[in-house]
């Protein structure tokens, strides 16, 4: 019996070292870019800032500025930055899961949305602000207030509200989309998708380093 033990003992220290290198070969030190996903870190590693994510409206009421609230994106913002939504975002958590629910969406897409009022008692609709994307019109769904007022729909002259905005399905911010609102409309977002990759691949490089 204690022939036996020895032997197996060394059967197996014989095998170990073959069985390492098996693992390393099957997981090799350069596993290629990774995606930028919610899973990796709460820390960003961009540089953009939220104007260059953002897209604008302008009439003579009113000016509607909107930020795609997509981990996609959000991502390559400046540190302070991307933690500032994130914070604004996590905070509403519970608010945002509510509504969402009340629609039966698992997965809304968010926008952060502001409304600037060019002239005195200036109305607004934040359900008439809609993505288009490949013929499909992704429609708000329901809002979050981040600041009073949001709910009266009425805007003194220079005053603002600004809001998150739940839509009944992700916003594509990997492909052209359209933004409208009633007769307003930016298709800026296309001129934006060049920046947006360069500054993908700029940070999934230093994510791998």
């Amino acid at each position: 019996m204690r022939r036996s033990a020895i032997v197996v003992l060394l059967l197996a220290a014989a095998c170990a070292p073959r069985a390492r290198s098996q693992t390393a070969a099957a997981t090799p030190a350069d596993s290629g870019r990774r995606p930028i996903s919610a899973t990796d870190s709460s820390r960003s590693y961009g540089t953009l800032s939220q104007n260059d994510l953002s897209l604008r409206l302008l009439s003579d009421e009113l000016e509607i500025r909107f930020v795609p609230l997509a981990e996609r994106v959000t991502r390559l913002l400046a540190p302070d930055a991307y933690q500032s939504l994130r914070g604004l975002t996590a905070s509403r958590q519970t608010a945002i899961d509510s509504v969402a629910r009340l629609n039966g969406l698992s997965e809304p897409g968010l926008a952060l949305v502001t409304f600037y009022g060019q002239r005195e008692g200036a109305r607004f609709d934040p359900d008439l602000l809609t993505v288009v994307s490949r013929g499909r019109f992704l429609r708000p769904v329901g809002v979050v207030p981040l600041t009073p007022g949001f709910t009266a729909h009425q805007l003194p002259q220079r005053g603002q509200v600004t809001g998150i905005l739940l839509y009944d399905d992700v916003i594509p911010v990997d492909e052209s989309f359209t933004l409208t609102y009633d007769t307003l409309t930016s298709g800026d977002w296309q001129a934006k998708l060049p920046l947006l990759e360069r500054e993908r691949a700029r940070v999934s490089t230093r994510m791998n380093r």
